[in-house]
């Protein structure tokens, strides 16, 4: 008879690999960032065939200080849900050294979001919808003694500065200021500002 310590041990590795399941398929993602990302430029995909969006992506890659970081996180993503080991930390350790990318292993981040630039640092049991446009400086993440952090929804926008933190829901199309510290759920289309951040009328 299994232990009640080696029966949380089996639970969570199960949660584990469900969860890396979940990931998108790593060219679906990639071509989903970069195609969002050209959008968010002001140049979008007129014709998305997989080779103008290889191109766009190995473009964003060599320009964009941030986009070579998410790629890096969605190989780790891959590579981990293969079940190979050290290559994910390797690519772990190279998003944080060449863009300031931090993306922990539990975050599941939906295909198809925009980081203008690097110094982003997401960690804990952290959901993140398509669409999301998240800039630098910000950190979304856990209160101490909590490992359920943020759910963001699709859609949203995230300024400079900002810090998302604890089990909070910011829903679909949500705007949340530059530097505010957001410890509140926010509504769907509503605008959250300040320290601690008030959702704005």
């Amino acid at each position: 008879m299994a232990t009640p310590r080696a029966t949380d041990a089996i639970a969570r590795e199960r949660f584990r690999k469900a969860r890396l399941e979940q990931h998108p398929h790593f060219v679906q993602a990639v071509f989903a960032d970069a195609r969002f990302a050209c959008a968010s430029l002001g140049r979008p995909v007129a014709d998305p065939t997989p080779l103008r969006l290889a191109y766009e992506a190995i473009r964003l890659a060599i320009v964009s200080d941030a986009f070579i970081g998410l790629v890096l996180y969605r190989a780790k993503a891959r590579l981990q849900a293969l079940g190979i080991p050290l290559l994910p930390y390797v690519a772990h350790r190279l998003a944080i050294a060449s863009a300031g990318v931090s993306i922990g292993n539990p975050v599941l981040v939906e295909a198809g979001i925009y980081l203008p630039h690097g110094q982003v640092v997401i960690d804990g049991m952290v959901n993140i919808g398509r669409g999301a446009a998240i800039r630098p400086w910000v950190t979304i993440g856990l209160m101490e003694g909590n490992l359920q952090g943020p759910m963001i929804g699709r859609n949203v926008r995230i300024g400079t500065g900002a810090k998302i933190l604890g089990p909070v829901t910011l829903g679909d199309g949500a705007a949340i200021g530059a530097n505010a510290v957001v410890m509140i759920d926010v509504p769907d289309g509503a605008t959250a500002v300040g320290v601690p951040a008030r959702v704005s009328k």
